[in-house]
């Protein structure tokens, strides 16, 4: 079609011009680019497929290697500007709609069919070739992103100099954070974990999936985490998290967040969120030495008595409240206070005295922690 081809190059212009406008007009990331790249890299890549469409009028074939090439380099070159596959598919269809009108407007009636023709099969070509190539490129840059993201976490958990990693991840990790340490029942994808706390968090989240460890903001809340997280998942969740009031808190919040969710997990509490003030009693009674076996050691008269132990834990358990704890156990109040009695009178601690309840109470976390 030399004649077609001859009048549509004179609209190289209108049409360049015309899909600029409605790409910023219609798709929003085109919308929010600044006019000098509107005006330079995107006008000289709408020119360029316009060139393409034009020696398809000319030449018998479509799209030969050559033009199939140089569209995948460009989608290849769009992908690493971050440009999204969506955009580009939008600014594409977008060509082909104007395009379509230039040819309503420039074709003989007999030129119409052959060139729409042309059209379609130039889309059949340059589509899958395009969005393949982007997905490629978008590949590689999540695969080096991660990479680079998993070295800044680990460079913030060491102590160790982060501010080049941060440029290079464009993660912002001046202010505080919250450190949080997870358990699940069973390995979940990582990629779900990731999509549920960057959801929570509103931007990107560090974490290392096999330390169980992420970084969110300060200002993040966290009490619905593990409901939500858990829903994402399908599995209860296990979270310890810990302030860190700048990048050099890192480390010790990493820290105090792992041995929160050991403690949690030792003591057979249930899923949900701790934080340090949770268990600080426990926190605490947990430090290895003689004093923690000897304070365990004062529930030794109980342990061929296990009912009685069963007995103290509910009534401790329940803030002793005599009606819940009998409630709970099934049994009447003067069984209860005959077993109460029996504990007293075995380990030599009396219930109604506060430091002694106190002491009791202490001996049953240091029992399970040893």
């Amino acid at each position: 079609m030399p004649g077609l081809h001859a009048r549509m190059a004179v609209r190289r212009g209108d049409f360049t011009g015309a899909v600029v406008a409605r790409c910023a007009a219609e798709v929003p990331f085109y919308g929010e680019l600044p006019r000098r790249t509107l005006e330079g890299e995107v006008t000289r890549s709408i020119t360029a497929v316009h060139d393409l469409l034009l020696r398809a009028l000319r030449e018998d074939g479509v799209m030969g290697p050559g033009e199939l090439t140089r569209l995948i380099e460009w989608s290849g070159r769009r992908a690493e500007e971050r440009v999204p596959l969506e955009a580009v598919i939008a600014a594409y269809l977008i060509g082909a709609e104007v395009w379509w009108q230039a040819l309503s407007e420039t074709a003989e009636p007999e030129e119409l069919t052959g060139a729409g023709a042309k059209l379609l099969a130039c889309l059949h070509a340059a589509m899958p070739a395009v969005v393949l190539a982007h997905r490629n490129a978008q590949e590689d840059i999540h695969s080096e992103d991660k990479r680079v993201r998993r070295a800044l976490l680990t460079a913030l958990l060491a102590g160790q100099p982060y501010v080049e990693l941060a440029e290079a991840a464009r993660v912002t990790v001046a202010g505080g954070h919250e450190v949080v340490a997870l358990a699940f029942e069973s390995s979940p994808p990582s990629r779900l974990v990731q999509s549920s706390l960057e959801a929570l968090a509103g931007v990107p989240v560090l974490m290392d999936h096999v330390a169980g460890i992420a970084l969110l903001p300060g200002s993040c809340d966290l009490s619905g985490l593990p409901d939500s997280l858990g829903k994402d998942v399908g599995q209860s969740v296990f979270a310890a998290a810990a302030p860190a009031v700048g990048p050099a808190a890192v480390p010790a919040a990493a820290a105090e967040a792992g041995r929160v969710l050991e403690l949690v997990q030792r003591l057979g509490r249930p899923p949900g969120l701790y934080r340090l003030d949770d268990v600080l009693l426990e926190y605490q009674l947990a430090r290895p030495g003689d004093a923690l076996l000897r304070l365990a050691a004062k529930l030794d008269p109980l342990a061929d008595h296990p009912y009685l132990l069963e007995t103290l834990r509910v009534f401790v358990d329940h803030g002793h409240n005599r009606r819940r704890t009998a409630s709970e156990l099934c049994i009447h109040r003067n069984t209860l206070d005959y077993r109460l009695h029996r504990v007293s009178t075995l380990t030599g601690l009396d219930l109604t005295v506060p430091a002694e309840a106190r002491l009791l109470q202490a001996a049953l976390v240091a029992t399970d922690l040893t």
